[in-house]
């Protein structure tokens, strides 16, 4: 039994991407991204009520770099992974991780532009600041993916894997701040990846009411009444 815990828009996507491209049976558990995952009985999956919460062998998990690292693991033939000893094991390994590196700063911009309503809660120097790293972090991408290899359409040499996943759908969430212009390598890896149907398969539905993200794009903000 697999169980995912999951809001749109938000981490927990990149597990739910990962998840139909490996094929395996799985239940989804939705929640709006609010209070609810403040609650005792979400907390008992997750104590910082946060996705996503993965249950798994009758255990739960909860980083997405972990779930990642188990799930390529136990289901190896899907290809999605790098062994111990194959010769892109060590970068799977950091651009695995690398999505929650992006996606510390786009989770500090959601905050700041999204989740508080209060403008005097507000800070465009916060905000200004969090998409200068966010963008450092596309130039990062931008550098791998400009790298003189042959047949460099992923991130990987050997090919598309959760790597791919896990900073694409980083990429995904901080294109709502910062867009790709300028970033021409980022920009066509981007497209060629979202393009695969298991990621429109981790999109809410088009009439699904709990997104996160209520626009496309939050334009840097000036302050009050800016």
């Amino acid at each position: 039994m697999i169980r995912l815990h999951h809001c749109h828009q938000t981490r927990s996507m990149r597990t739910l991407w990962l998840l139909h491209e490996l094929e395996v049976d799985f239940d989804l558990v939705l929640y709006p991204f609010d209070e609810t995952l403040r609650s005792d009985a979400y907390r008992t999956l997750n104590p910082l009520g946060r996705v996503p919460a993965l249950e798994i062998e009758g255990e739960v998990m909860t980083e997405t770099g972990a779930i990642a690292e188990y799930l390529c693991e136990t289901h190896p033939d899907a290809g999605l992974g790098r062994p111990p000893g194959d010769l892109d094991r060590m970068d799977w390994l950091v651009w695995v991780h690398f999505a929650e590196t992006v996606t510390q700063h786009t989770a500090a911009l959601t905050q700041q532009h999204v989740a508080l309503f209060d403008d005097s809660m507000r800070s465009p120097t916060v905000m200004k600041l969090e998409a200068r790293r966010l963008a450092r972090c596309y130039d990062v991408i931008e550098a791998r993916l400009s790298t003189p290899v042959e047949n460099r359409d992923y991130l990987l040499t050997s090919g598309f894997s959760a790597a791919d996943i896990g900073v694409g759908q980083a990429v995904y969430m901080g294109r709502h701040f910062v867009t790709l212009d300028g970033y021409p390598e980022l920009a066509k890896w981007y497209d060629r990846i979202t393009e695969r149907e298991d990621f429109h398969k981790s999109l809410p539905p088009e009439d699904e009411g709990n997104r996160l993200y209520a626009q496309d794009f939050y334009p840097p903000w000036g302050g009050p009444g800016g």
